[in-house]
């Protein structure tokens, strides 16, 4: 049977609709006032193989951060239904991505301890190198590191992970960005597969 969640999220800031499928083949439908995000997130379905469509409207006219942070932590408790109760998940995920100047590495655990860490090394010059995103009328913000920092935490906390995202180096921010998404679909993707070696859940407590 498929991992499948739905989650509607109203706020006075922002309006967000998740569907998800854990055992999906990477489709991903999803629409944002935020058309860079968007491709992110399409990177991290398919890279995931998961099957999502999200739906969002928020108050971009103010910042992105709302948006962002809403679509986070949506996504995260439809990781968190999907997956019921971790029941035969090899629970652990890692994967290193590059692209072209970047490269990045998620490890991550579906502990429900949440906890998230990201380093830096090299931050890449977002000042210099800068992705913009069109909002309201004559409104422009640059999505930067600091935005994809609220997203992953967001996430973290919501879905019940210890998250750990490593940017090695990058040069450019959206090369810098999208090798993070894709990483955490491919992290994830490993963690929530099935192995029929595990019965019950993968700790020695018996229980997440």
């Amino acid at each position: 049977m498929a991992r499948k969640a739905r989650i509607s999220r109203k706020t006075k800031e922002t309006g967000v609709t998740v569907e998800l499928n854990l055992d999906g083949s990477g489709r991903g439908d999803i629409k944002t006032p935020i058309p860079f995000f968007d491709h992110m997130l399409t990177n991290f379905s398919r890279h995931g193989l998961f099957d999502l469509k999200i739906r969002a409207t928020g108050d971009i006219e103010v910042d992105l951060h709302h948006t962002v942070e809403d679509v986070g932590l949506s996504i995260g408790e439809a990781v968190k239904k999907a997956l019921k109760d971790n029941s035969g998940i090899r629970r652990c995920g890692a994967s290193s991505v590059p692209m072209m100047d970047s490269l990045s590495t998620v490890v991550l655990d579906i502990s429900n301890r949440p906890y998230f860490k990201f380093t830096s090394s090299n931050r890449p010059p977002a000042v210099r190198k800068r992705i913009l995103s069109a909002g309201a009328e004559g409104m422009k913000e640059a999505f930067d590191l600091s935005l994809l920092n609220e997203f992953m935490k967001a996430f973290s906390n919501s879905a019940g992970i210890d998250l750990h995202i490593t940017l090695h180096y990058g040069e450019d921010v959206h090369h810098a960005i999208e090798s993070v998404f894709k990483a955490l679909g491919r992290a994830l993707s490993a963690a929530v597969a099935k192995d029929p070696r595990i019965k019950g859940v993968m700790s020695t407590k018996g229980k997440l």
